[in-house]
């Protein structure tokens, strides 16, 4: 309700930037151009936690990045969803690669949750409809895409912006399952792990172990009592995609690339 309420009220009051506090407007110019970024890139926290997935981000997490993200989460800047949303979605692209085509399938943007206490009082799901507004981009384009909300958080989460990169690994660890029925939704196209921001990694790193821990539904042509293969015990997740990283995440990304082609691009 009060999420309802905030849309109305962003229709009938004056505006501001989300990012720099421009007048009649909620995203300006130039806030828009740090939003998009240098465009998406490859980004690793450092320590980089185990478990996590390849993560693309659109832009670095400082300045009005920084602040259009805050506004949209906790100041309840919801019209910021939609420009929000087009940057995961350059970012998801550029994770998941290239479709092979309608026989591809969709991609499957799994939004790392947020515990219920945090929506309620903010009022909202931010991540969730960040990622609504980026598989609607993404469909615009004419990439099939859709929200499949299918992890939820199994027990107490601590409150992560006190902790470091240890302490968000350890509150995080077995916090998250896939909801029951979820397994077989995940089957029906690529799977990308979404979120508005990335900082040590832990959250993904945590949703990307509580997909790969589901069993395959029944697959039809291969025989009941057989062994299930590898391809069978679980949903493996390798890709993932968040608006913003820290700056040092893509100088990390950055200084890995300019040594490897130093090295001449042998691994």
């Amino acid at each position: 309700m009060r999420g309802w309420w905030r849309e109305i009220a962003g229709l009938v009051l004056p505006v501001a930037c989300g990012g720099c506090g421009s007048p009649r407007t909620e995203l300006c110019p130039a806030c828009a151009d740090a939003l998009a970024g240098p465009g998406p890139r490859r980004v690793r926290p450092a320590p980089e936690p185990a478990g996590l997935p390849v993560v693309h981000a659109a832009a670095p997490y400082a300045d009005a990045v920084r602040e259009l993200l805050i506004a949209h989460k906790e100041r309840g800047a919801l019209t910021l969803a939609r420009p929000l949303g087009g940057a995961l979605a350059g970012a998801v692209e550029a994770a998941a690669g290239p479709g092979a085509g309608p026989a591809d399938g969709p991609l499957l943007l799994v939004p790392v949750p947020s515990s219920r206490r945090s929506v309620r009082a903010r009022g909202h799901d931010p991540t969730r409809r960040i990622a609504l507004a980026a598989a609607a981009r993404l469909r615009r384009a004419g990439r099939p895409a859709r929200v499949v909300p299918v992890l939820r958080q199994r027990r107490y989460v601590a409150d992560q912006s006190g902790l470091g990169a240890r302490g968000r690994l350890a509150n995080l660890s077995g916090a998250l399952e896939v909801v029951p029925g979820g397994a077989r939704l995940l089957t029906e196209g690529r799977v990308v792990l979404v979120d508005d921001l990335m900082t040590t990694g832990a959250s993904l790193a945590e949703a990307a172990r509580a997909i790969g821990a589901v069993h395959l539904p029944f697959i039809p042509g291969i025989p009941h009592g057989l062994p299930a293969g590898p391809a069978q015990r679980g949903i493996e997740q390798r890709v993932a995609a968040v608006i913003a990283s820290s700056p040092a995440s893509f100088e990390i990304n950055r200084n890995s690339l300019e040594t490897w082609i130093v090295a001449g691009g042998e691994r």
